[in-house]
């Protein structure tokens, strides 16, 4: 069964704005709403910020239909474990059910700058990651928590409020090795569109598998989630002229990857070699959009999360719903 889900930019839209964008896609039935926490855009000029935390607790008492969590939060630098498991117990309890945990190790750009942290290597983050995780889902499930890590640390904590069946936990990965972890722990599982094909078929999930199969699981015990970039509009330069914003995902992972300041990626972003386009399903033609769609649903991926580039927000539910959805409904049930 294909779920349909609504990428909440936070980097591009004003809290209120985004939250009525949410609003509207749940009263059309899309089954989740997943907001990027971020401390800066990926923009300096016209970016936006939200506090993740706060808008999910609006979206709560809005909607009535979609789960709601992050894609993603980092759980590790600026939030400390703690009060990550605080926040999502709270939000637990004011919408019980539909609220989830998508987390991932991190950008420099989100945690530096906040913290001063000197931004550590990859497997140091991971292991950040693991340890936070753990923390969590002892807070979750045991009171007077003492946890002695080689990075966190509590005396005799307790949260107070919790629900009755913790979040599940999504882990965000694009990587084999994280990818694995994934596989023996998470509940779910994040990574997004516009890659080549064999990272996802030959390293991914290969990776997430063989992770899922050593903590005696499947595939099928994790809920495969794709957010898919999708510039859908019947004007196809419109359709390209909407990736713009965007611009600063299509560059190489190594040049970006140290950048924490958001004046920087624009300026980089804004380079006449950079293709704005080229992470996109950037289409005016809805077979060819389902077609494309159809890649990741052929992976497994059930549980599509759609990040529109452009301004109208609103418009691009409403075709969504007009020509894609029907669709997709036709073709997957």
């Amino acid at each position: 069964m294909i779920r349909i889900g609504y990428k909440a930019s936070s980097e591009q839209f004003a809290p209120r704005e985004l939250l009525e964008f949410a609003v509207h896609a749940d009263a059309k039935g899309w089954d989740t709403i997943a907001i990027s926490d971020h401390f800066q855009p990926f923009r300096h000029t016209g970016g936006h910020s939200p506090f993740s935390f706060a808008w999910m607790g609006a979206v709560t008492e809005r909607t009535c239909h979609a789960s709601i969590g992050t894609s993603v939060i980092t759980p590790t630098f600026r939030h400390h474990p703690s009060t990550i498991a605080q926040g999502f117990a709270t939000l637990a309890c004011l919408a019980p059910g539909r609220i989830f945990l998508g987390v991932g190790s991190g950008e420099s750009m989100n945690e530096v700058a906040p913290t001063g942290v000197d931004w550590p290597d990859g497997p140091e983050r991971l292991k950040r990651l693991k340890e936070s995780l753990a923390l969590i889902r002892e807070l979750w499930s045991s009171e007077r928590v003492t946890f002695e890590g080689d990075y966190y640390r509590t005396d005799s904590a307790t949260i107070y409020d919790k629900p009755d069946a913790p979040p599940p936990i999504y882990v965000a990965a694009a990587a084999p090795l994280a990818s694995r972890y994934a596989g023996a722990t998470a509940d779910g599982f994040i990574t997004t569109s516009g890659k080549p094909r064999e990272l996802y078929t030959e390293k991914i999930l290969p990776a997430l598998a063989e992770g899922a199969e050593k903590a005696g699981r499947s595939l099928a015990d994790i809920d495969l989630l794709m957010e898919i970039k999708l510039s859908y509009h019947p004007d196809l330069e419109q359709a390209k002229a909407d990736c713009g914003f965007w611009a600063p995902l299509a560059l190489p992972a190594e040049l970006k990857k140290d950048v924490h300041d958001p004046v920087e990626l624009e300026r980089l972003a804004d380079d006449p070699s950079v293709d704005a386009t080229s992470r996109f399903i950037c289409t005016n033609d809805p077979d060819e959009a389902v077609e494309r769609i159809a890649a990741y649903v052929d992976m497994g991926f059930t549980n599509l999360v759609f990040h529109c580039p452009g301004p109208d927000q609103i418009g691009f539910i409403d075709r969504f719903e007009a020509d894609l959805r029907p669709r997709i409904s036709s073709r997957w049930g």
